[in-house]
């Protein structure tokens, strides 16, 4: 026991007590699995097979979370990391920058895995057979973030949130904001009449702050161009559109002729690429349930073989609805939900529609390993699945996934 660690009994532990814990496995959300004397502990800022002192920063019925502020025994996949501000006390952005790179490529894949056992119910040599990596984005892991929301504290001077908090912790640098974002003055100047300041860096302009109501801006993807509002949604990665557009495409093979849905469709990234598959002959349905993501869809896709719907996707995928409002039976399915996933409903709503493919691209391993499970349930199997780094130095990856009756 170390002089920084306390002698306490598991069920005595308070915020702010430290012990020295043996870190385990890692888990979904940035941090990684470590017990002390039977209980759980999610430690952030550790390493699988590290000793460390860990401080208690919540406790809850099941769990405790806590976060590694001194290493007894480091990883040999630890480095310093290169921010000042990613530690305990500091920003929450960046929870993987004391994770060597390579290595944070194998923690996602290590996540994602656990995810679909876990969740999915898919048996190891199932997963095994997948070859799940993470695949490196090109352009680095610095300097990639082209949408940041800075906050401003009390003092009015611009930061970032801690870690499940809202409290703002003031910075000079964001290391892994775009360059041109970096070159702006917002981080050097006062905010005394707002706490929220989001800056864009857009493909067809400069970084410039979103103003209120938001302006419109231009992004390049997959050969085409598109009109958006700043405010709206659009990957974060300057790589990651075209990407994801071609991993899709890949897993789908849409054929001409072929009638493809697009839910959550947002701008119409994924419906402009299938409506050139599908070409005349066939059609591209986009659905999407946000004000700005509909007019930007309906502006960016007109005069292609493309329609787009203005709900919710669960609503729009009610079979009970009047013959007329139907979705036409498609023959493959973009199905890109939110964070959240899409969801048990949605996911038989898919089913019931009887396409040959589903291509699911998904932001979030646990929520996708929950609608993997409702397919799988449903006789439909998982038959490939790619994995990017669209957010280095950070827990979250984006996956791409096959999904078959």
């Amino acid at each position: 026991m170390t002089d920084t660690a306390v002698a306490v009994q598991a069920d005595e532990l308070y915020e702010g007590d430290r012990v020295e814990v043996t870190v385990g496995p890692v888990a979904h959300g940035g941090h990684c699995v470590a017990r002390h004397a039977g209980r759980v502990i999610f430690v952030r800022h550790a390493l699988p097979g590290e000793r460390v002192v860990t401080e208690i920063t919540e406790v809850h019925k099941a769990y405790l979370r806590g976060d590694a502020v001194e290493v007894l025994q480091a990883s040999a996949d630890r480095i310093t990391p290169r921010c000042p501000y990613a530690h305990a006390d500091g920003c929450g952005g960046c929870d993987l920058q004391h994770v060597a790179p390579p290595a944070q490529l194998d923690w996602k894949a290590a996540v994602v895995r656990e995810q679909l056992v876990r969740l999915g119910r898919l048996a190891e040599e199932e997963v095994d057979a997948l070859a799940v990596r993470v695949e490196a984005l090109p352009g680095g892991d610095e300097g990639w973030r082209t949408r940041v929301r800075y906050r401003a504290d009390a003092a009015a001077r611009p930061g970032l949130l801690k870690h499940r908090s809202n409290e703002v912790v003031a910075i000079d640098r964001c290391r892994i904001a775009h360059p041109d974002i970096q070159a702006l003055d917002v981080l050097s100047r006062r905010w005394p009449e707002t706490d929220v300041i989001d800056v864009v860096r857009p493909a067809g302009g400069p970084a410039q702050l979103v103003q209120e109501p938001p302006q419109e801006i231009a992004e390049r993807a997959a050969g085409h161009d598109f009109r958006i509002s700043a405010g709206g949604f659009w990957q974060v990665h300057p790589a990651a559109a075209d990407i994801l557009v071609q991993a899709v495409l890949a897993q789908l093979d849409p054929q001409p002729g072929e009638h493809a849905w697009d839910l959550y469709g947002g701008a119409g990234l994924f419906a402009a690429a299938l409506a050139d598959r599908v070409g005349v002959t066939g059609h591209v349905t986009v659905v999407e349930a946000a004000r700005d993501g509909v007019a930007a869809a309906r502006a960016n896709l007109a005069g292609r073989p493309v329609s787009v719907i203005a709900a919710p996707v669960e609503k729009a995928l009610h079979r009970d609805r009047r013959p007329q409002q139907r979705l036409p039976r498609p023959d493959v399915v973009v199905l890109d939900p939110p964070r959240t996933g899409a969801g048990a409903a949605v996911v038989r709503g898919v089913i019931a529609a009887g396409p040959r493919a589903v291509a699911y691209v998904a932001c979030d391993p646990a929520a996708f390993a929950r609608d993997v499970r409702t397919f799988r349930e449903a006789g439909w199997r998982l038959a490939a699945l790619r994995a990017f780094d669209c957010f280095p130095q950070t827990h979250h990856v984006e996956c791409v996934a096959l999904l078959v009756p």
